[in-house]
C-alpha cells in the first residue's frame, strides 16, 4: 500500500478533492509556515508513517516541502532523514529489518504550460539497515541527519535540471539544439541528460559565483576553459536573444531554405492547418464546456488569496473539474443519442481525444506557418550575419562537446543507433503511425515545444 501525505492545510475542507485526500488515507503534515513560523507537533503524523513503514508499505514525501517552480533545487527538509533514522531506531533488535529510500528527480520542460514535457526519473534505492548503518540509531548526531538529507540532494539533482538561474537553462537548451538540431531521433531522456551536462559545465565555469568565492578568500583559479565557457554561454545567449527578436528557431540557420522551398512550404502548412483546424471543430465544442468550466473553477480559487504555494491545489482543480465535465459532456452526449448510444458511447471519448491530437497538430502547422513568414521579413544580409554566428558557436560547442564533455560527435547516428523503441524512440513508419493513435503523448520533434502558437524559449522571472 502507498501511503501520501500533503499539508495540512489541504484537510479538513468541505471540498471533493478534500474528501479524496482524507478517504485515501493522505497523513496530514504540518508546516511552520502555515503557522506563522510558529512549532509544530508532527509527532503524531511520524508515528503513523512509521507504522506504516513497519508494515511494508511505502511512504510518498515530499521533502522540498513546498510545490515550486524555480531552476535550482531547495534545500530539502530533514523529515525523510529523520524519519528512516525513527524507524531503524525501533526496529534496532531485528537483524532482518531494513527499510529503503527512492528518491524521484522530476523536470519539466515548461510547467506552466498546457501540453508541455514532464521527465520522471527513479534513481537507484538507498538501503539502510540497523546493522550497517549504526549512525542512525538514536541517540543520533544532527551531522548524521543532513548528510543523509544531502546525499539525497545529490541524488536528485543528478538527474534532473539544477541550475542557480534561468539564464543557464535557457543557453543551455540553445546549446542542445545547436549540439542535437531539429529531428534528432532522441528521447526526452536524453534531452535532459545533455541540456544538464551543458547546465553542470556552466555552473562549474561560472565566474559570477567564482568571484563571490574569490572575495571570501577562498583560492579559486580561472583557467583558460572557464573563461571559453563563460564567454560561450553569454554568446548563446545572445544568439537565442536574436532569434527570439526575429521570431525565428534554430533550425531555420542551421537548414537555409530558397524563397521557393519558403513559399512552398507556407502554403503546405497553412492549408494542413486549415484542414486539421476543420476536422477538430466537432470536438472541439464538446471540449468547450471542461475548458470554461475549469477556467472559472480555477479562477476563482486564485482569488482567495496569493498563489505562490497553492499550485498543488490548482492542479487538482484542473484535474477534478476537468474530469467531471468531461464525463457530464460524455453522459450528456449519450443521452441525447440513446437510440444509438452504444456507438456514442465509444465515439464521443474517441473523438474528444483525437481533437486533442489534431489541435496540436494543426496549432504545430500554423506556428511553422508564422515562422516561415517571419523568416520573409529578415534580410538577407541579417540572416548570413545570423548564419556565420552560428557556425562560429556550433565549431565552439563542438570543440567542448567531444574533447571536454565527451559526448558523441555524432548525435543523430548515436541515439538511432543506441536504442529501439525504448524511452520513446520509434524506428519503423508502422510504429511511428500508430504512436499517433496511443493514449501517451507521442514522440516529438522538439522536445521543448508547447501547445502556443509561438517557441517557447523563456522561462518566469527571476526571484
Amino acid at each position: 500500500m502507498l501511503r501520501l501525505t500533503a499539508k495540512s492545510t489541504q484537510f479538513g475542507h468541505r471540498t471533493f478533492t478534500s474528501w479524496l485526500i482524507e478517504s485515501a488515507g493522505t497523513v496530514p503534515i504540518k508546516r511552520r509556515k502555515d503557522y506563522n513560523n510558529g512549532d509544530v507537533d508532527n509527532s503524531q503524523a511520524m508515528n503513523k508513517l512509521m507504522d506504516a513503514l513497519e508494515l511494508g508499505d511505502a511512504v510518498c514525501v515530499f521533502p522540498e516541502g513546498a510545490s515550486r517552480y524555480h531552476p535550482t533545487i531547495a534545500p530539502l527538509k530533514t523529515g525523510v532523514a529523520r524519519l528512516v533514522s525513527d524507524v531503524l531506531s525501533r526496529n534496532r533488535d531485528d537483524p532482518n529489518f531494513s527499510i529503503s529510500i527512492l528518491t524521484c528527480s522530476i523536470t519539466y520542460m515548461h510547467r506552466q504550460h498546457f501540453r508541455s514535457d514532464v521527465l520522471v526519473t527513479f534513481n537507484p534505492p538507498m538501503t539502510f539497515t540497523p546493522k550497517d548503518n549504526p549512525e542512525l540509531l538514536a541517540p543520533v548526531q544532527h551531522d548524521d541527519i543532513r548528510a543523509l538529507t544531502e546525499r539525497m540532494h545529490q541524488q536528485i539533482s543528478s538527474r534532473t535540471i539544477d541550475s542557480p538561474s534561468w539564464e543557464f537553462v535557457r543557453s543551455a537548451k540553445m546549446a542542445t539544439r545547436i549540439y542535437a538540431p531539429l529531428g534528432t531521433r532522441m528521447s526526452l531522456g536524453d534531452y535532459v541528460r545533455i541540456t544538464r551536462t551543458f547546465v553542470e559545465a556552466f555552473k562549474a565555469s561560472d565566474d559570477t559565483e567564482k568571484s563571490k568565492r574569490t572575495a571570501e578568500d577562498q583560492s579559486i583559479e580561472f583557467t583558460k576553459e572557464d573563461i571559453e565557457l563563460n564567454q560561450l554561454r553569454r554568446d548563446l545567449k545572445d544568439y537565442q536573444d536574436r532569434l527570439v527578436h526575429w521570431g525565428i528557431k534554430d533550425d531555420r540557420i542551421a537548414r537555409p531554405l530558397s524563397l521557393r522551398t519558403i513559399s512552398m512550404r507556407m502554403v503546405i502548412r497553412l492549408t494542413w492547418f486549415i484542414c486539421l483546424f476543420t476536422i477538430s471543430l466537432p470536438g472541439l465544442v464538446l471540449w468547450t464546456p471542461v475548458f470554461i468550466t475549469t477556467f472559472i473553477a480555477v479562477r476563482n480559487f486564485k482569488r482567495t488569496g496569493p498563489i505562490w504555494d497553492t499550485f498543488d491545489e490548482i492542479a487538482q482543480y484542473k484535474l477534478v473539474y476537468g474530469l467531471f465535465s468531461g464525463l457530464s459532456v460524455w453522459a450528456a452526449c449519450v443521452l441525447f443519442t440513446l437510440p444509438s448510444a452504444a456507438i456514442t458511447t465509444f465515439l464521443v471519448p474517441a473523438m474528444m481525444w483525437m481533437t486533442l491530437r489534431w489541435t496540436e497538430d494543426a496549432i504545430s502547422a500554423f506556428r511553422a506557418f508564422m515562422a516561415l513568414a517571419r523568416l520573409l521579413c529578415v534580410g538577407k544580409k541579417t540572416l548570413n550575419e545570423i548564419r556565420m554566428t552560428r557556425r562560429d558557436l556550433h565549431s565552439r560547442l563542438m570543440n567542448l562537446t567531444v574533447g571536454t564533455l565527451g559526448l558523441p560527435d555524432d548525435p543523430e547516428k548515436f541515439f538511432v543507433e543506441r536504442g529501439g523503441k525504448e524511452k520513446g524512440r520509434v524506428r519503423s513508419t508502422w510504429d511511428s503511425g500508430a504512436k499517433y493513435f496511443s493514449v501517451r503523448r507521442r514522440r516529438k520533434r522538439d522536445w521543448n515545444e508547447t501547445l502556443r502558437l509561438y517557441d517557447q524559449v523563456d522561462y518566469p522571472e527571476e526571484g
